[in-house]
């Protein structure tokens, strides 16, 4: 197995009518010690309504976190790229490249919310047709073209980018995906990475890992482009403990928020989550392989899951939630790099062999100790003895 990356989806989820200061502040110090505790990535939502989603601007939470977090790489997860001016979204990601020292990943899709989209006089169907249509100048202008392009929201005469990408590879783009094979075309036309939000949200969401792939290294090979596995990121969410019993006390802290927006507040059926009160909800989560309630080892099982299912991919995002407190959360997040990371990045099995070997010559090493010791008592003794 390649060396696996780690990360968090952070759209964030938090519970209407708390201080949105402090959350979003809370989100700030979480990132701090994810990086830390060397998590790689950190992707960061946009939304504009429905009240718990409360990050408006991915690339301000970037820039604000990248200040505080010297060596995690950040992710768009997404910009809502049919929201906005192709253009403009192009530069700033350019100017966040270069605040961050190439550490920015952009992530791009239709957007999510039809409340949203709504307040701008788009529907659902029309933000997936935009987003091909933006992705197009987006791909363009970040390779340095200069571009004339009139789609249903907005024309560009000879627009370029002043800013050329802070790295030589330039800048990563992923594009989102759930279930349906959209991403996955868009993604693998133009050779960029995938962000499968979908992998574990629904069974077609899982059933269509391997699938999707199929799709990029098609769409890719028909337009002469290359897809890498090292690109492709799943989403997943967990919290864990030192005993399943501890995880499941931890989130009936705020577990029934998250069932209940994704139930009735956010139109976004993809979400497909069951159960009325906590112990249902957190059946629900274990039991249908949406995420992982429990401990390292479940935990554990769930990625490999993943990597099979898929065939492989280069990172695994946990969805950040306010299921637990903020101290418990942080505790999680700990031990998933403590006992899960070494797993899948090579450092699990080089260290137990070290133990076992070392366990399989110890009664031979403890023995030499010991008449070292007393091959030293000796020769002082007669040392002395000498002297007298």
């Amino acid at each position: 197995m390649a060396k696996l990356r780690f990360g968090y989806f952070i759209a964030p989820v938090h519970a209407p009518g708390q201080n949105p200061t402090a959350a979003l502040e809370r989100d700030l110090q979480f990132v701090e010690h994810l990086d830390m505790l060397g998590y790689d990535e950190v992707w960061f939502g946009e939304h504009h309504s429905a009240g718990s989603e409360i990050i408006a601007s991915p690339e301000i939470m970037i820039a604000a976190a990248a200040q505080r977090a010297p060596r995690i790489h950040f992710g768009t997860g997404v910009t809502s790229l049919s929201y906005h001016n192709p253009l403009w979204a192009a530069d700033r990601i350019m100017l966040l490249d270069h605040l961050t020292r190439g550490r920015t990943i952009f992530g791009v899709g239709p957007g999510s919310l039809p409340t949203d989209s709504a307040m701008i006089g788009l529907d659902p169907t029309e933000t997936r047709e935009l987003l091909q249509e933006n992705l197009d100048i987006v791909v363009r202008l970040l390779r340095g073209e200069t571009v004339s392009a009139k789609t249903r929201t907005h024309e560009l005469f000879d627009a370029k980018l002043q800013l050329s990408p802070f790295s030589a590879d330039g800048i990563g783009i992923t594009v989102a995906a759930v279930a349906s094979p959209t991403g996955a075309r868009l993604a693998g036309r133009y050779g960029l990475g995938l962000l499968s939000i979908g992998a574990t949200l629904s069974a077609d969401g899982f059933n269509a890992l391997a699938h999707h792939w199929d799709i990029m290294e098609e769409r890719a090979d028909a337009n002469s482009a290359t897809v890498d596995r090292r690109n492709w990121s799943l989403c997943s969410p967990f919290h864990i403990a030192e005993t399943e019993e501890e995880a499941r006390r931890q989130v009936a802290y705020g577990i029934e928020h998250w069932f209940e927006y994704f139930q009735h507040v956010a139109a976004f059926p993809q979400m497909a989550v069951n159960g009325s009160e906590v112990n249902e909800m957190i059946d629900f989560i274990n039991r249908s392989g949406i995420g992982v309630i429990g401990t390292a080892e479940q935990a554990r099982i769930q990625v490999q899951r993943l990597w099979d299912q898929s065939g492989g991919f280069g990172s695994l995002l946990q969805l950040g939630h306010d299921w637990a407190n903020p101290q418990d959360t942080k505790s999680s997040a700990e031990l998933f790099a403590r006992d899960v990371f070494p797993h899948f990045q090579g450092q699990y099995q080089s260290t137990v062999d070290a133990a076992n070997r070392a366990r399989a010559v110890r009664t031979g090493h403890a023995e030499a100790q010991l008449d070292a010791v007393e091959h030293m008592r000796l020769k002082y003794a007669q040392e002395l003895a000498e002297k007298a």
